[in-house]
């Protein structure tokens, strides 16, 4: 057990105040990230993630506890409470330190038995060269795109009338505000002038259309002509009658299947977020065709690959299912960026949000070059055909 009592005096296991006082060091120096807390004790809480806040001058570590029934709850502790701070971790069965200087786990099984991996090299000494000063903002000063009382929000059920964003909103508001992020870093590569065409294909409850529609049209004041396309007739009617109340002109809805839809004006942007397994494909596909100066999309499930997969070189891998399925999650999104560096696309890999948020967490960046060279194109076709013929066993 992690916890016991002796009497009126409390004792926690070594391992608990070995963890703890990592994270105390790490805090005392400015070196801790953050500490993620899960595997908890008690059923109504999912999981709580400690931070390291300034707030009026004062260091402490807060921790934000996420509820059962989609509350966050938030609490400060001095650095120096070393009780509290060993009273906090020991409800829970599992904790991953992330510091400026490396990472450390505490583990506890289902039997009782502990083990702490990687605390010996976090050090006192190690923390503090790898320390810095703790700014003095709070995360509720976070300076987002977003307000959160945007009209869209509010109906879309992000935020409440009153323009607070909603608990169990909270990380759909900061995935929205983050997706905007990286528009504002791809606008650049759009036309100055005029309107501005856009797709969003396989859009869902179309969180980012909105978004995105709201950021060009009424941030940016550009004139938007923006389509987002899904086969669910009754989500595609929602958000044509959200759109008709916001009075968004030029956003429309169509009910239908991706593969087969048409626009007489090819978009320069065409987005998609999470679209299922080879969905994914499809969008890619039909952004080449039109050839769009941008395209952002963030991957969802990857089992075609993971069902595909033929490659002896990499059984010592592909033997284990999870590992298999992180290395077809990784070779699918490389291969997409190898063909789009194929048809004359510049590409990258990004991390869309907080890995905690959600594990569906990497963004496809393509951005259309300017005169490739034919050499530079036949060289990742070649590469491309010779990656795939690897994993699919087709030397």
């Amino acid at each position: 057990m992690s916890i016991k009592n002796k009497g009126n005096i409390t004792c926690f296991s070594p391992d608990i105040e070995k963890i703890c006082v990592v994270i105390q060091n790490a805090a005392k120096h400015g070196a801790l990230k953050k500490a993620v807390l899960s595997k908890p004790s008690d059923d109504s809480v999912k999981k709580a993630v400690m931070t390291l806040r300034n707030i009026s001058g004062r260091v402490v570590l807060q921790t934000e506890t996420f509820t059962a029934d989609n509350k966050a709850l938030h609490t400060n502790t001095e650095t120096s409470d070393s009780k509290e701070i060993c009273r906090i971790c020991s409800s829970f069965g599992q904790i991953n330190v992330i510091t400026m200087a490396g990472e450390c786990e505490y583990k506890r099984s289902k039997s009782g038995k502990e083990i702490v991996i990687g605390a010996n090299k976090l050090t006192e000494e190690a923390l503090a060269a790898n320390g810095g000063e703790v700014s003095s903002r709070n995360d509720k000063e976070k300076n987002y795109i977003l307000r959160g009382d945007e009209d869209f929000l509010k109906l879309l059920g992000v935020s409440d009338a009153n323009g607070r964003v909603h608990d169990k909103k909270r990380p759909k508001f900061r995935q929205i505000n983050r997706f905007l992020e990286h528009i504002r870093d791809i606008v650049r590569y759009l036309p100055s002038e005029g309107e501005i065409r856009i797709c969003d294909l396989c859009c869902g409850k179309s969180y980012l259309s909105f978004a995105v529609y709201h950021y060009f049209s009424n941030i940016l004041g550009r004139k938007v002509n923006m389509t987002g396309v899904d086969l669910k007739r009754d989500v595609v009617e929602y958000c044509s009658s959200v759109s008709e109340k916001l009075g968004f002109e030029g956003l429309e809805f169509i009910c239908g299947d991706i593969t087969k839809y048409e626009t007489d004006k090819k978009p320069e942007l065409v987005i998609s977020l999470h679209a299922c397994d080879t969905a994914t494909d499809i969008v890619l596909e039909k952004a080449i065709e039109w050839k769009a100066k941008v395209i952002l999309s963030t991957p969802c499930c990857h089992h075609e690959l993971n069902h595909t997969l033929c490659c002896p070189e990499l059984s010592f891998i592909a033997q284990h299912s999870m590992l298999r399925q992180k290395l077809c999650d990784a070779a699918t999104d490389a291969l997409r960026l190898k063909l789009l560096e194929s048809k004359g696309y510049g590409c990258d890999a990004l991390e869309l949000i907080d890995p905690e948020e959600t594990p569906k967490n990497i963004m496809l960046r393509a951005v259309l070059r300017k005169n490739p060279s034919k050499a530079s194109l036949d060289a990742a076709c070649r590469e491309y055909e010779a990656a795939r013929s690897f994993l699919l066993g087709q030397k």
